[in-house]
C-alpha cells in the first residue's frame, strides 16, 4: 500500500483533483493538500509575507489559503508525520506542454515534491472532459514505478488528450515543444473608465516536430516528459569564459 500525496493548482474543490484522489485511492492511502481556490499561472511561487492558514476537510484533505508550491512544502515540512512515496499534482485543466511549464503550479508543485526528496509527478489533461482517463493514464504510470522503479529521479510531466481510455493512441517519451511569443494583452475599461489588462492567450505553438509533447498530443498519445530544474545552460560554459578572457573588465 503507497502512501501518495496530490496537489494542483485548479484548487481543491477542482474536478481533476478529486477524480485523481478517487482512482488512486486503489493504491494505497491518498493524502490531498491543495489551494483553497484556484491559482493557475502560480509557478514556483511561495508565500513570505504572510501566514498560511489551512482548512481541514477530512483527516486526509486539507486546504490551504497559499500557492500550489506551499501546499506541497506544508504536507512535506510540516503536516505528513511520513513521507508519502509519491507527489502527484493535478490533473489540470488544461495542457501543461513546452514553455507551458515554466508558469505552471501543476508542475511546480511537482517540482517541490522532487526539492523535498519525494518523486513526482505532473498530470494535465488537453480539454476538460476526460478526467478519468488522466487518472487511469496516472494509475497505470505509479502501478509500473512499483514493479519498475524509474532508472532516473527526474519529475515526469505528463500531459493526456481528452478523449475515453481505450481511444489513446499509445504512449510516447517526448521532449518539451515550444510556443511562439504570447500574444498581445486584452485591454478593458472598467466602469469608471480606468483601463483594465488580462493576459491574452498562449502563443500557437512554434516547436510541434516528431519527438515533441506537442507532437504526441496532436497524433492522440500520451506524452511522457522528463523535467530536470538545472537550468545551467551547460554548453555555453566554455564560450563565456573565452569571452572573459577577451573582455577589459573595468
Amino acid at each position: 500500500m503507497m502512501r501518495i500525496l496530490i496537489s494542483n493548482d485548479d484548487g481543491i474543490f477542482a474536478e481533476g483533483i478529486n477524480t485523481l484522489a478517487q482512482v488512486l485511492a486503489d493504491l494505497g492511502e491518498v493524502i490531498v493538500v491543495a489551494p483553497d481556490r484556484n491559482r493557475s499561472g502560480a509557478s514556483n511561487s511561495l508565500t513570505i509575507d504572510y501566514p498560511l492558514r489551512i482548512r481541514q476537510q477530512s483527516n486526509n484533505k486539507v486546504a490551504v489559503q497559499g500557492t500550489p508550491v506551499d501546499c506541497v512544502h506544508f504536507a512535506l515540512t510540516e503536516w505528513l508525520n511520513e513521507r508519502p512515496d509519491i507527489v502527484v499534482t493535478g490533473i489540470n485543466h488544461g495542457a501543461n506542454l513546452g514553455d507551458d511549464v515554466l508558469y505552471s503550479g501543476t508542475v511546480a508543485a511537482a517540482t517541490e515534491g522532487y526539492f523535498l526528496g519525494v518523486p513526482a509527478i505532473a498530470v494535465s489533461l488537453v480539454g476538460d472532459k476526460h478526467f478519468d482517463t488522466a487518472a487511469q493514464v496516472v494509475k497505470v504510470l505509479i502501478e509500473k514505478m512499483i514493479n519498475q522503479p524509474l532508472a532516473t529521479q527526474k519529475i515526469i510531466n505528463v500531459n493526456v488528450p481528452d478523449v475515453p481510455f481505450e481511444q489513446l493512441k499509445g504512449w510516447e517519451i517526448t521532449r518539451l515543444g515550444a510556443r511562439h511569443r504570447a500574444v498581445s494583452m486584452i485591454k478593458k475599461t472598467d466602469p469608471r473608465g480606468n483601463p483594465l489588462y488580462w493576459l491574452g492567450p498562449p502563443g500557437e505553438t512554434q516547436d510541434a516536430a516528431a519527438g515533441t509533447d506537442f507532437f504526441a498530443i496532436e497524433h492522440g498519445a500520451v506524452s511522457i516528459t522528463p523535467l530536470q530544474v538545472d537550468l545551467t545552460a551547460h554548453d555555453a560554459i566554455a564560450g563565456l569564459e573565452s569571452w572573459m578572457h577577451v573582455v577589459e573588465i573595468r
